[in-house]
């Protein structure tokens, strides 16, 4: 079986309903980013910052895999698929994808303000404040926020140095070190890029110009060509 890798970005989830990672005007869900995703705004005003997480579980119960989701993971029926998420949120696995790397931590999980190992599944929406890991801290998001680093970068690496095909959904490819994956492929290796609008990459694409649902049905019938 090839191998076939794939970044997927905001633009994956948004036709699930999932708002993207940052609207035209520079807010996150009506909030400046530094309030609410930097260590900075935990330290400042750790309430407001679990408050906004909250929410955001909240609608993720609410939300379901839309047809990019259940297409990548019908793909694993012909290759051997990872996928390397910039996106917080469960729906690639609900959509039964086997193999997915988070690289900015996962929504429904939290771990311990003093021991990044120490992370726990968030039974419901609501992480509150008072609850603690084992070593007596208090819990936060298990989301990597602006200013610290990307841990599981170093498993995407290898990843897509072992693609026999690379995949690029719904990303800007303007967010780093995810950005910077694509730089790891290959040479030779087919690399298609699915995006509504024009994303600026130096390496040679096959573009394909639909959201997500639309572009995996067009990737598909391509990658079958390629079996």
């Amino acid at each position: 079986m090839k191998k076939l890798v794939v970044l997927t970005g905001a633009g994956m989830s948004q036709e699930s309903g999932i708002k993207t990672f940052r609207d035209s005007d520079g807010l996150w869900e009506e909030h400046n980013i530094e309030d609410v995703a930097t260590p900075e705004a935990w330290r400042r005003n750790p309430e407001l910052v679990m408050r906004f997480y909250n929410e955001r579980r909240k609608q993720l119960l609410d939300c379901n895999p839309n047809a990019g989701h259940v297409g990548l993971a019908k793909l694993e029926e012909l290759f051997d698929v990872d996928i390397i998420t910039q996106n917080i949120d469960d729906l690639h696995e609900r959509a039964g994808s086997k193999k997915v790397l988070h690289l900015h931590g996962e929504l429904k999980k939290a771990r311990s303000s003093v021991d990044e190992n120490l992370i726990y599944d968030i039974d419901g929406w609501e992480l509150k404040m008072g609850q603690k890991c084992t070593k007596g801290s208090q819990l936060r998001p298990h989301i990597v926020w602006f200013g610290e680093a990307v841990p599981a970068i170093s498993e995407a690496i290898p990843m897509v140095k072992a693609a026999d095909i690379f995949v690029v959904i719904g990303t800007s490819m303007n967010v780093y070190p995810a950005a910077g994956l694509i730089h790891y492929v290959k040479p030779n290796t087919p690399v298609f890029l699915i995006d509504p609008k024009p994303v600026d990459v130096y390496q040679k694409v096959i573009f394909i110009q639909e959201k997500a649902g639309k572009g995996l049905e067009i990737l598909t019938k391509e990658l079958q060509k390629l079996l």
